[in-house]
């Protein structure tokens, strides 16, 4: 403490004191060199965006017109489809129906013929329409059953009348009471039948 003043006494007998300032910095006016670039890559950046959101949405908006296009194309198909459906299930069955009309022509002429007296030509004629009519229902796929085999069988025949017998093991046609006709490979009708069984034993 003593020496500061002393050296203090020693500068004011000198009659000069020196004082010392601390200037501050200069600041720069205005955006550095730096801070330039980082606002134009900002900038660029952001520019970039911009596009890429636009690119985007011209894209969306092109995915839109192609859903409801289709969409448009998916509900006008199923309009034209339920359509043609009606209109199969509608006149699905004009060309048998067409082929029936020959055999209702010829009803008609058999029943206005002279000869309705005349039992050759009645029988003739009836034979003449079955045959026609039985042409038609094998053109549309139809076929009889056949049961020469005799063994029954449920999913083909029907047993309208059953009788037991000592003659059989198992159940057997005995009779045929109905034709029954097939369509391609489904059973339109069954035979109507009378079924021979084996027998039930009275002890038991």
């Amino acid at each position: 403490m003593v020496e500061k003043n002393k050296k203090e006494s020693e500068e004011e007998k000198d009659g000069t004191i020196e004082i010392e300032y601390l200037t501050p910095k200069k600041r720069t006016v205005g955006e550095t060199k730096e801070e330039k670039d980082k606002s134009k890559t900002l900038k660029n950046a952001l520019k970039k965006k911009e596009s890429e959101i636009k690119q985007l949405k011209k894209e969306l908006d092109s995915l839109k017109d192609d859903f409801l296009r289709k969409a448009a194309d998916m509900e006008n198909l199923r309009k034209r489809l339920d359509r043609e459906k009606n209109e199969y299930f509608k006149y699905a069955l004009s060309e048998l129906l067409r082929d029936l009309l020959g055999i209702l022509d010829n009803f008609e002429r058999a029943l206005g013929s002279e000869n309705q007296g005349d039992e050759g030509s009645l029988k003739k004629g009836v034979e003449m329409i079955y045959k026609q009519l039985y042409d038609i229902l094998v053109k549309q796929g139809v076929s009889p059953i056949d049961i020469k085999e005799k063994k029954f069988d449920p999913h083909l025949h029907q047993a309208f009348i059953t009788e037991e017998s000592e003659q059989v093991e198992e159940p057997q046609i005995e009779e045929e009471l109905q034709k029954g006709y097939t369509i391609h490979d489904r059973l339109l009708r069954p035979s109507l039948v009378k079924v021979l069984i084996p027998k039930k034993d009275s002890q038991s």
